[in-house]
């Protein structure tokens, strides 16, 4: 995950969600947030915008057996020169979720 991801870096599960700050905490949270290192899921990308160091992404994610859940997500991610992430923020959204209307 080093890699990946800035040693101080940030990672908002969603807009309005407290922040998980530094590469410890984004590990502990991914741990708590899966059923385990073989959960299944299939996963979909599609780069909506890139400007300088910030990058907009749809994503569509379908998890397996146990929960067979589904998500459409947009990513905002924040890179580093080296290409690594400092900041990734989720906006997901479920079947069956409210959205906000006008």
């Amino acid at each position: 995950m080093t890699g990946l991801f800035t040693p101080d870096a940030v990672y908002r599960q969603g807009p309005y969600e407290t922040p998980v700050t530094g590469l410890a905490a984004i590990c502990d949270m991914w741990d708590r947030e899966r059923t385990g290192p073989d959960e299944e899921f299939t996963m979909a990308a599609d780069i909506v915008a890139v400007e300088a160091d910030t990058a907009v992404v749809r994503v569509e994610v379908a998890y397996g057996r146990p929960t067979n859940d589904e998500f459409r997500d947009l990513w905002i991610i924040r890179f580093t020169d080296d290409g690594r992430c400092r900041s990734f923020e989720e906006w997901p959204f479920a079947p069956g979720h409210r959205v906000a209307s006008s």
